[in-house]
């Protein structure tokens, strides 16, 4: 859509907010994204800009970066596939975390759940943690798989995969894997009932503060 000079995300926002006052209600609820980076509402727009107003995340095209693997799939995720994948000669560690759709949420029945994206930013923010956990441990591959679309009791809805010369380190880089995607990567839940269905209720992610020039802030 077409701008005035100077504006910016929460100007967008408002934008829109007109048109569908319902959305209004939901900005403290709401975080933006600017170039699939998470962005202050005082950030500045410039042409060619692409804006995503997201909910709180709750977590296919495949990337690899060495042996890594960094993947969104609608398919089962092939667990024992991808551990073994990953074990090599000079590891002396492989930890897994799998996620795994439980039959029940707050007392209630779950049937099944729902995950959705924002695919080309999820993806992207998955390759970061893999940035950030090779530089933070001393690790030797890592894989970040989520799946997408209805899950049934039971399945995998997460697996991440850390091998490592030293458990301490595969085991410390999990956890930060799972704690991190929970947090930054925009993912959501619907839980299923027989008498309706939610959105799992997530987490505001932390946002850089940006600069006038539209580049978030080191």
């Amino acid at each position: 859509m077409e701008l005035a000079d100077g504006a910016g995300v929460a100007d967008l926002f408002a934008h829109y907010s007109q048109r569908f006052p319902r959305l209004g209600q939901l900005r403290a609820s709401v975080v933006a994204s600017r170039n699939e980076e998470f962005a202050e509402w005082s950030a500045p727009l410039t042409e060619g800009d692409e804006v995503a107003f997201l909910p709180p995340v709750s977590g296919g095209q495949q990337v690899t970066v060495s042996e890594d693997v960094f993947e969104l799939v609608r398919a089962p995720i092939p667990a024992q596939e991808l551990v073994a994948r990953v074990k090599a000669p000079a590891d002396g560690a492989v930890v897994a975390f799998e996620g795994i759709v439980r039959n029940n949420f707050k007392g209630r029945a779950t049937l099944y759940l729902e995950y959705e994206a924002y695919e080309p930013m999820a993806l992207r923010k998955m390759r970061e943690i893999g940035g950030d956990i090779r530089a933070k441990f001393a690790i030797d591959c890592v894989v970040l798989v989520h799946r997408l679309g209805r899950l049934e009791i039971g399945e995998t809805s997460v697996l991440i995969v850390v091998s490592a010369p030293h458990r301490a380190a595969a085991f410390d880089a999990c956890r930060y894997a799972i704690d991190t995607l929970k947090r930054t990567v925009p993912i959501w839940k619907k839980e299923f009932f027989a008498d309706g269905a939610v959105w799992a209720e997530g987490e505001l992610p932390s946002v850089k503060p940006s600069d006038p020039s539209g580049e978030s802030s080191k």
